[in-house]
């Protein structure tokens, strides 16, 4: 597996957000957690990522050919280093960068030029630097939004902002993609159009994709396994059709009417 999280509990104060949580994903698989608001999703997902240090607990990966590797309370850039990318539930984007700038950001984390090469600009530092704007307009082109390239990132319309997000976390070469909340926001042509992308993203580049989704259609329709919490608890896990039908499931968040 990929992604090995034992017993993941994340307090704040007299608050417990996550509480003892198991989370297992195989390579190439694609994941969803899903819950009501305030279930502890996103404190999850930063727990894993580095952006919450947790109470107790562990986060392993598996990178594909790589070493096992426990990676629990790691600062988030030893993260994304390692193999993990996210998006956020609330864009976060440089707003006066252009789209193609926001992605070389991306890439940072796989630059080899130090401080001298900086300094000095020697020729590896300049090609290094030619490399990574055409490694990054290949992102915007996975993504579908290489036409606007060149525009500030603020112009965008809602649901390529999205999708830079998405493209700036592949610049950092994952082999684990964490998105938080990808469709919020878009109609429901953008959702569909999502959809394509993702499943793209694991069939023609090997990802991995672990996401929180609130569309329940697009949870049903896109993920092989299911997790759901309520109150910082794991309370279901299984396929979209046995998490459908768990009674726990239509109590605490789907309701009784689902039918995605």
């Amino acid at each position: 597996m990929v992604l090995d999280v034992r017993g993941l509990t994340m307090d704040f104060g007299g608050l417990r957000a996550v509480d003892h949580v198991d989370l297992q994903i195989e390579q190439g698989e694609i994941i969803a957690l899903i819950g009501p608001n305030g279930a502890g999703k996103t404190t999850f997902f930063n727990c894993v990522t580095g952006m919450y240090s947790p109470t107790a607990g562990s986060v392993t990966i598996a990178p594909p050919g790589g070493e096992r590797e426990e990676i629990t309370r790691l600062r988030p850039h030893l993260v994304t280093a390692r193999g993990l990318a996210r998006t956020f539930q609330n864009i976060r984007l440089f707003p006066e960068m252009t789209v193609l700038e926001n992605v070389m950001i991306g890439r940072d984390c796989r630059l080899s030029t130090g401080i001298l090469g900086a300094i000095f600009r020697n020729k590896k530092t300049r090609d290094e630097e030619e490399q990574v704007v055409l490694d990054s307009f290949k992102m915007l082109e996975i993504v579908g939004i290489g036409r606007w390239a060149n525009e500030t990132a603020r112009n965008l319309p809602y649901g390529a902002q999205r999708r830079l997000e998405i493209a700036r976390a592949l610049a950092t070469e994952p082999f684990l993609l964490l998105l938080d909340e990808p469709a919020a926001g878009m109609n429901p042509q953008e959702t569909r159009d999502l959809v394509q992308l993702i499943r793209k993203l694991r069939a023609e580049h090997h990802l991995t994709i672990f996401l929180i989704e609130h569309d329940m259609s697009l949870v049903m329709t896109l993920s092989e396994r299911i997790y759901v919490m309520d109150y910082g608890k794991l309370i279901a896990v299984g396929s979209p059709e046995e998490v459908r039908r768990n009674p726990a499931v239509i109590k605490a968040y789907l309701g009784e009417d689902v039918s995605a």
